[in-house]
């Protein structure tokens, strides 16, 4: 029973989808992967997932689209894929009606976060409506992350009610468990880092986004803390987004003057990023919108409160006053107040860190995420009259 997973760009498919594809192989499924050819995706091949590469922008780009889309058509029509499972709203788009131009019998759309939000222009909010509407006629089952973007789907018809179901989002809590590093790993850690004894540690783990990861606003509020307090240090991981409009060079936080305070470590694969979240004493994530934060569950997981404004997706990941604080967007002032809140508060920090760390493993375990999508797929096989695979005897 082949199954494709179609993303825009690799690293999703590694750092996301890696070992959900994974899992769905243990379960007796042929498992392959579609997106643009980037850095990633010898490792996706070395784990055992075949990878295509097919250009896929993630910008509105009507040519390319349409080469894209008919790349994808005859992949399909080739490769005789039983079930086409998109991600992303370009893949989504383009996946989706290929698969059922190319007569897939199973066609399914992980909602990541519907691009559309309260915030956006009318006009903008209407053109990505009317996009959504046409992946959704193409969808089998539409599985959102959040419970919010459910409602907007209905609220907005874009999709009946009986096609959109909840999915939630997860992580490997094995892997992010913060009774893995002893203190003198972490003091090691901090050494290479030159990261002071003394210092405070305010996290970010996202892409430097002005808009969608509100990383301005991130940089507003440093400012702002360092000012009460000159040993505050700043960690930040991830990559500039560059292409995107919003996009924020490392060396703007010196117009904020906290250069010196910020500490940029670009990409980290997730394998390395547990240890960084234990050098943090709160991770601030001021976003526009999310689907579910994967940096939140993460730091969730570890034992680290967070900070984050009050938007959907987030809402999901934390609930205020147990495992961080919800601040209002573009607040910059609330945002610097509640993470200076937590960071001179221990006991407050370690009763946040102690939540979130129980709420991590009760809701977001990736597994639980696994077993929603093979329970779907099994349905929706059935319903065509075609069978769902026995588990994998290597698995």
């Amino acid at each position: 029973m082949k199954v494709v997973h179609i993303a825009a760009v690799d690293l999703s498919l590694r750092y996301l989808l890696l070992n959900q594809m994974l899992a769905l192989q243990a379960e007796g499924y042929e498992v392959a992967s579609v997106s643009a050819a980037g850095p990633h995706f010898t490792a996706i091949e070395a784990a055992g997932v075949p990878h295509i590469a097919i250009p896929i922008s993630r910008n509105v780009t009507p040519l390319a689209d349409l080469v894209s889309l008919w790349r994808l058509y005859r992949l399909m029509r080739r490769e005789k894929f039983a079930i086409v499972h998109t991600h992303t709203p370009k893949a989504g788009l383009l996946g989706q009606l290929a698969a059922r131009l190319a007569g897939v019998p199973v066609v399914v759309n992980t909602l990541h976060g519907l691009y559309l939000h309260d915030h956006m222009h009318p006009l903008a909010r209407r053109f990505y409506i009317t996009l959504e509407r046409v992946a959704a006629l193409c969808s089998h089952v539409i599985l959102s992350q959040n419970r919010e973007d459910i409602q907007t789907v209905i609220k907005e018809r874009i999709s009946p009610p009986q096609k959109i179901k909840h999915l939630g989002n997860g992580i490997d809590i094995r892997r992010y468990d913060p009774d893995r590093f002893s203190p003198e790993q972490i003091q090691q850690k901090r050494l290479e880092l030159n990261i002071p004894e003394d210092a405070i540690v305010v996290g970010f783990v996202g892409r430097l986004a002005a808009r969608r990861k509100g990383f301005r606003d991130f940089l507003a509020a440093g400012k702002t803390l360092v000012a009460r307090n000159p040993h505050i240090r700043f960690l930040i991981i991830g990559e500039v987004d560059h292409g995107k409009p919003d996009a924020v060079e490392p060396e703007t936080a010196y117009e904020y003057g906290i250069g010196d305070q910020c500490l940029f470590l670009g990409f980290v694969p997730n394998e390395q990023l547990p240890i960084f979240y234990k050098l943090m004493h709160v991770l601030v994530l001021p976003s526009l919108f999310e689907g579910v934060p994967r940096a939140v569950m993460e730091a969730a997981a570890m034992g680290i409160p967070a900070v984050v404004t009050d938007v959907k997706g987030n809402r999901e990941a934390v609930e205020q006053n147990q495992n961080g604080f919800l601040v209002p967007l573009g607040d910059v002032a609330a945002l610097a107040n509640a993470i200076y809140a937590i960071v001179t508060d221990f006991e407050l920090a370690r009763r946040m860190g102690q939540m979130g760390r129980q709420m991590a493993k009760e809701r977001f375990d990736e597994r639980l995420v696994f077993t929603r999508v093979q329970a779907e797929y099994a349905r929706l096989l059935r319903q065509k009259g075609l069978p769902a695979p026995a588990p994998a005897q290597a698995a």
